[in-house]
């Protein structure tokens, strides 16, 4: 186990030493750790390597100059300047709740800007001003449309955050694909099998092969086929790389550029870096605030409530899981698998700093 504090230490010192700025290499940390934090332990510093290895390839600007190209009283377009995802988009939903104080709601679309880390980060900044924050991006080209054997989307997850009054804050944080790429990296750190309905390989059928992926294999959408419904996750990928790419001027469905190291960038490119799309909506531009909050505590006492399956202890609300595993870990420690841990111990070694 590893204390949050013995984390941050050591990721912010690693982009420091990049060349980040002291502040955009703390808040880049922030989001980073935020992920272990919440145990979507495929985010968190388990990728700190890759934002590296894209450093390295001249494909991340640890100094941008990140600026809005087109506005109105309520929506924006940024350029990203190729920085880092995990800075770029909290200073895009910086910019939504700005304009969402001012006219009530703010949307901004971003275009060449890099991985940005978990979704749910971006939409809880609105929490704090008693808004409801919508993120999105588009991501790696590793899933195939239904009926398709090509990869032609990212996982492209879409987190939306709602204030409640004295209930924990509901936040829905999910990919559009079966599974994110990197729980399929945890699987194949831990050299286990893949669950029925994550993947297919290069020819379509399915697979429990956790590296089908570098042999031509694709991520399948939510709902795995088409009589499970992946039309409705292949749909809900496709709002979200139009939203994020396509509406910004980023690179959208197989252009966008990889984070994964066994995809190549792809030729005569349609737009610059990736893109997100994120929104704030002030609650009290639609009603007062208490009044909904109140309700919101309501609603989730109703589902607390509701009748449970055998076995089963209680229903869920969208962000306990990610709630009670935050607490843990700030007590006990933040687990990394062995394979991260020497991944961390070498970066420790090129960058002089110590894990």
């Amino acid at each position: 186990m590893f204390s949050y504090r013995q984390l941050f230490d050591f990721t912010q010192e690693v982009f420091i030493k990049m060349g980040c700025p002291p502040d955009d290499a703390k808040l880049a940390t922030e989001v980073l750790l935020e992920a272990d934090l919440r145990g979507v332990d495929s985010h968190g510093v388990a990728r700190l390597s890759g934002y590296v290895r894209l450093w390295e390839a001249g494909r991340i600007n640890v100094k941008p100059n990140i600026r809005i190209v087109h506005e109105t009283p309520s929506t924006a377009t940024i350029d990203g300047d190729a920085g880092l995802g995990l800075v770029v988009a909290p200073r895009a939903m910086d910019i939504a709740i700005a304009k969402a104080e001012r006219v009530g709601t703010g949307w901004v679309s971003v275009k060449n800007s890099n991985h940005y880390g978990i979704a749910g980060y971006h939409a809880m900044q609105a929490l704090a001003r008693d808004m409801i924050g919508i993120s999105m991006t588009n991501a790696s080209p590793l899933v195939a449309p239904t009926f398709s054997t090509e990869r032609m989307l990212g996982t492209n997850p879409i987190a939306v955050a709602i204030p409640t009054g004295h209930q924990p804050p509901f936040v829905a944080d999910l990919a559009t694909a079966a599974a994110a790429n990197g729980k399929l990296e945890i699987l194949q750190r831990k050299e286990k099998k893949a669950p029925t309905g994550w993947i297919q390989t290069s020819t379509g059928e399915g697979t429990r092969d956790a590296h089908a992926l570098k042999e031509g294999g694709a991520l399948l959408p939510l709902g795995s086929d088409r009589l499970h419904g992946s039309h409705k996750g292949y749909a809900l990928s496709s709002v979200v790389d139009i939203f994020s790419a396509v509406l910004s001027g980023a690179n959208y469905g197989p252009w966008v550029p990889p984070f994964v190291s066994f995809l190549p960038v792809a030729e005569n490119l349609v737009g610059e870096g990736i893109g997100h799309f994120m929104g704030a909506m002030r609650v009290d531009a639609f009603r007062p605030a208490d009044e909904f909050k109140q309700h919101m505590d309501n609603w989730i006492a109703t589902f607390r409530n509701a009748k449970v399956k055998k076995g089963q202890k209680a229903v869920l609300i969208p962000g306990d899981p990610e709630r009670e595993i935050t607490a843990t870990r700030l007590k006990k420690g933040i687990p990394l698998l062995a394979p991260v841990q020497r991944d961390l111990e070498e970066l420790g070694k090129r960058f002089s700093v110590q894990f």
